[in-house]
Order: structure tokens, then sequence, then C-alpha cells
């Protein structure tokens, strides 16, 4: 009777203490797995972790102060800078200029118009000047009382034996001569005005005789004599 656990010839003698496998090999020692922890599944009415978002384009990132640092701007964000700050320059120095020039245009108008009325009143109070003053010429007898302007004529007191001396017109008894710039009707008595003729005046009487044509104070004369 042949024992089964006697080798037979050519096979290895089994070592004591260590199993052998097949084919006389040695059986390595049995390694201890880790037991695995079960992972839990979400139950029918439990939901699973919120998705993680994937990160794309349009992904906002958050900065934090002091750690984030900016960003360099591009080749073309600094030209469009360039040239809007150029556009800004060339239109403040355009406005600029605009209103400069309005400035001188009012102050041109301003002087203009301080010549213009200069000139004005000049030529205003040339015209007063040269304008003669208009006065009409009444002929009173001795009692101041106006009298028909015929009695100071030259023609009718001469035609009537009269005769002129010192401003005064005499015809006969009675002596006549005119009042300047006064006021009232024939037979009344004259109000206001003056016997000495004025220097520069256009005087007339109020038949439309002239006595004196005036101009800057120069007489032309008259027709007859008057204080």
């Amino acid at each position: 009777m042949t024992d089964n656990n006697v080798p037979g010839p050519g096979q290895p003698t089994p070592q004591p203490g260590r199993p052998s496998g097949p084919h006389g090999q040695p059986q390595q020692p049995y390694q201890q797995l880790p037991p695995q922890v079960p992972v839990p599944q979400p139950g029918p009415h439990q939901p699973g972790p919120p998705p993680v978002p994937a990160k794309g384009k349009g992904s906002v990132r958050q900065q934090q102060a002091g750690l984030t640092q900016p960003r360099q701007p591009t080749v073309a964000e600094q030209r469009a800078r360039a040239a809007a700050l150029k556009a800004q320059q060339e239109r403040f120095a355009a406005e600029s200029a605009a209103f400069e020039k309005r400035r001188k245009t009012r102050k041109r108008l301003l002087i203009g118009g301080g010549v213009t009325v200069g000139v004005v009143a000049l030529v205003a109070i040339w015209y007063a000047a040269a304008s003669p003053k208009n006065v009409t010429a009444q002929c009173t007898d001795q009692n101041n009382v106006i009298v028909d302007d015929d009695y100071c004529d030259d023609t009718y007191y001469r035609s009537h034996g009269g005769y002129s001396s010192g401003g005064f017109i005499y015809i006969g008894s009675n002596s006549y001569r005119y009042n300047y710039g006064g006021s009232g009707a024939v037979g009344q008595k004259v109000s206001g005005g003056s016997y000495t003729i004025p220097k520069g005046a256009n005087v007339t009487t109020k038949s439309g005789t002239s006595i004196q044509r005036g101009g800057f104070g120069i007489s032309s004369g008259s027709k007859s004599s008057g204080g």
C-alpha cells in the first residue's frame, strides 16, 4: 500500500509548515484585503449630489482683494484707449477755440457798438448845434401890447414917414419893437419872451416874414432893427 503523502521519484520533498501547490510550487501566504466600505446609493426619492459646473467660456472668476492681479490690456485695447484720449483732447481744443472766437467777436461788437454810440452822440450834438432854434417875433408898442406885424416892417414904417433908431421903430408919436419868443394875441400884452434878438436862431413873424436866419450863432441880419 502506497502512502499518498510520500513523494515519488523526482518530486521535491515538501517543506514542513509550507503548503505546496500544483507541480510542487510552494503556495504564497494568504494576504488579507482591507474591508471595502459600501458606497451609499441614492434612494428613489433622495436627490443625488449637485453636479459640478464645468468651467468654460463665459465663466466669471471671482477676484480677491490683494491676491488677484489685474489683467494687462491688449494691444487693441491700448490703441482704442489712445484713440479715445486723442479724440477727447481734439474735441476740447475745438470747443476752446470756438469759445475764444465767440468772445473776441462779442468784444468787437461791444467796442463797435460803443464807437457807434459815440459817433451817434457826436452827430446828435453837432446836429443840435447846427440846427438853429426857431423863434417867433411879435411887434409890440410902447405899452408892450401886441400889434400888427406891419408896424415893425421897414417898408410900412418908411412909407408912413417913420424911422428906426436903437432897436425902436418910430411912427409919429408911437414907438414899436419886436418881442422874441413871447406869447399872446393882437391887442393883448405880450407874455414872456425877450426884446433882445437871440443869436443863432431862425427868427420869423407869425405872418412868415424872416427877421433873422441863424445857425452856429451866425446872424444874417434882419429887415428891421431889434433891441
